[in-house]
């Protein structure tokens, strides 16, 4: 790897995934960058700086590797770069509560870099499990500086400052005889056992621990979390964030919508102001301001709600459980164990799930994950989900009302993931047949999340980029809907025109041209699915609100909806084409237009194809 040469010392930081890295990372950098609790959070190089007595340091954190000799492409960026001697210091952090394993690394990278400094991070949870670490015995059996810390908290981190500069200013001599030299240079895989013998030997004599206290919470917490009731656990865990998620995103985007809709009117009176023509007020005020302000107010709250509950669950340690719990289901589809923790993201919101599929190493188990990541219906499609759920299948208000529609919605996810589960065993067996690699599944220890952390990198590295990209399709989206709505060919818009050209197929699918074209017009975001569909059936030159369900019931059964259509229509929620944002994540992660076209066509032809069989099927029933 070339990396070019920083005006300071050049730091690399390694170790072992899920021992707190990035924690150190952001700590000395104060970049603050995102620590996800599960192995194999960090999948690329990130950079950054920091000053210490007047000079400044560049740190540079490389993937979490368990080996120097690698078995992942993460493992070999880590490798190459340490052996690349663009570093002037290398950092390993190794967790204080598990030192054997961090010490077969650490014994690795003394062959290869020097000057070393080691950071025994976790220093607070190794007290908890009463392990007490000897950091003198351990310097003088490895040879390198040894500093304890425990980053989360800061502490330790102003000796891991004084080390470094120690070791960048002033290195101290090479030990004279590698730790490793009784061992054969040419084979890794003898180096990587011979390390990890040696490892076991200083452990022996450098930690002391109390085994049975320091694993007695952890065992009781995994008989619960991964055991046989793992799953259920799991379930109500969900429902739970989604309740959490759509009725407390109720009251703040009904705000933002009369916040952002509000301003409608100035927009139009300074266009006004500025004579400008009526297509172009239309074209800007009910096109595609009010297409980006109805994405926003319908994203923003429910994300803004989803992503810190489910990254406290990952700060947690809890979503490593869920990938092993699930993790011979996917096998059995021949995909990744990692993809249902994807799955779980996209739940928030496809394109964070296909973004989060750079955990997979797999190329081709990634690309599995990627394609079959919409059959997960994300908050955007949630409501929908919801709404039909409230005005056709469970009538009623009440305690017992509320917890049929959850357990219905909760049966709708469990088909997703069945779903998903088929479409990639569908993709295993034919474009991407090979067979599933295995891979280590370390469950961590768990541990309080840091809640003021979580919130605001949560809001920012996802809530806010994921938004970002929707305003960006969202916005010409609007202008081309305005359009479609307004511009006569004929005697009748293009809508109508449109609708017409659906009616066949929607038809075909329990539906009719109006529903299916909403779905096409909705493509920039879910959320505008309804509005384009009472756009469409009330002759409106925009998106349409409704007031209340009552309301929107009203009008579709106006438009000859039955018990037919809704459920169509809901299985048609359920699996139809990625929106426009993920489809643009898609294409980023794949750089290929062949996979992103695959993505949108599988869940769509499996979208129709239920969709008819639902039709037949209750044509056969009446």
């Amino acid at each position: 790897m070339a990396v070019s040469k920083e005006k300071g010392p050049v730091i690399a930081l390694v170790g072992n995934p899920n021992v707190g890295k990035s924690t150190v990372f952001n700590a000395l950098t104060n970049l603050r960058q995102h620590t996800g609790n599960w192995p194999g959070k960090t999948v690329e190089t990130a950079r950054g700086a920091y000053t210490y007595h007047g000079k400044e340091y560049t740190l540079v954190d490389l993937p979490g590797a368990y080996s120097l000799h690698p078995g992942s492409a993460e493992e070999e960026v880590t490798r190459d770069y340490l052996l690349s001697g663009e570093a002037d210091v290398t950092l390993v952090v190794a967790d204080a509560t598990c030192l054997e394993r961090n010490l077969a690394l650490v014994l690795q990278i003394l062959e290869v870099a020097w000057p070393v400094v080691l950071c025994v991070n976790l220093l607070d949870e190794a007290k908890k499990k009463h392990i007490l670490v000897d950091l003198p015995l351990l310097a003088h059996e490895l040879g390198c500086p040894v500093v304890g810390a425990a980053a989360r908290g800061g502490e330790g981190l102003d000796g891991v400052r004084q080390a470094l500069e120690e070791a960048a200013l002033h290195p101290a001599p090479r030990p004279a005889h590698p730790l490793l030299s009784s061992v054969c240079g040419k084979c890794g895989e003898c180096r990587t056992l011979a390390a990890m013998s040696r490892a076991a030997a200083i452990v022996e004599i450098a930690v002391s621990m109390n085994q049975e206290a320091a694993s007695r919470r952890d065992r009781m917490l995994d008989r619960i979390l991964t055991g046989r009731t793992g799953i259920p656990v799991m379930l109500l865990l969900l429902a739970g964030i989604l309740w959490l998620t759509m009725v407390g995103a109720n009251v703040p985007s009904e705000m933002l919508s009369s916040l952002l809709m509000g301003w409608q009117e100035p927009l139009r009176g300074i266009l006004e102001a500025v004579h400008a023509p009526w297509w172009l007020e239309g074209a800007l005020v009910d096109g595609v301001y009010r297409t980006v302000a109805w994405v926003v107010s319908v994203m923003l709250p429910p994300m803004a709600i989803f992503f810190p509950l489910f990254t406290l669950l990952e700060d947690a340690g809890y979503l490593p459980r869920v990938a092993f719990n699930l993790d011979h289901f996917f096998q059995k589809a021949g995909a990744h164990g990692r993809q249902s923790l994807t799955m779980c993201m996209g739940l928030g919101c496809n394109a964070c799930g296909v973004m989060g599929c750079r955990i997979i190493q797999s190329p081709r188990e990634r690309l599995i994950a990627i394609l079959t990541n919409a059959f997960i219906p994300c908050n955007g499609r949630l409501p929908t989900l919801t709404a039909l759920i409230a005005m056709f299948f469970v009538t009623g208000t009440g305690l017992f009302s509320s917890l049929a529609s959850a357990a219905l919605l909760m049966g709708t996810i469990v088909l997703a993931v069945a779903m998903t589960l088929w479409s990639s065993r569908l993709l295993a067996s034919t474009a991407l047949k090979g067979e599933p690699s295995s891979f280590s599944l370390e469950l961590p220890p768990y541990r309080a999340p840091q809640v003021g952390q979580v919130l605001v990198r949560s809001i920012l590295d996802r809530t806010l980029f994921v938004l970002a990209r929707a305003v960006s399709v969202a916005a010409p989206a609007g202008l081309l809907i305005w359009m479609a709505a307004n511009v006569v060919v004929g005697e009748q818009s293009i809508l109508l025109h449109l609708a017409g050209f659906f009616q066949p197929l929607g038809a075909l699918m329990g539906l009719d041209g109006f529903i299916l074209l909403a779905f096409v017009l909705g493509f920039p975001a879910n959320e505008i699915v309804v509005p384009c569909i009472l756009m469409g059936y009330l002759s409106a030159g925009s998106l349409t609100e409704y007031a209340s369900l009552a309301e929107l019931q009203g009008v579709l059964t106006a438009h000859g909806w039955t018990l037919t259509t809704a459920l169509c229509a809901l299985v048609f929620t359920l699996f139809h084409f990625p929106c426009g944002t993920t489809c643009l994540t898609i294409w980023r992660e794949t750089k290929s237009v062949k996979w992103t076209a695959l993505a949108v066509a599988l869940p769509t032809a499996v979208g129709v194809a239920l969709c008819i069989a639902v039709r037949c099927i209750c044509l056969v029933l009446k």
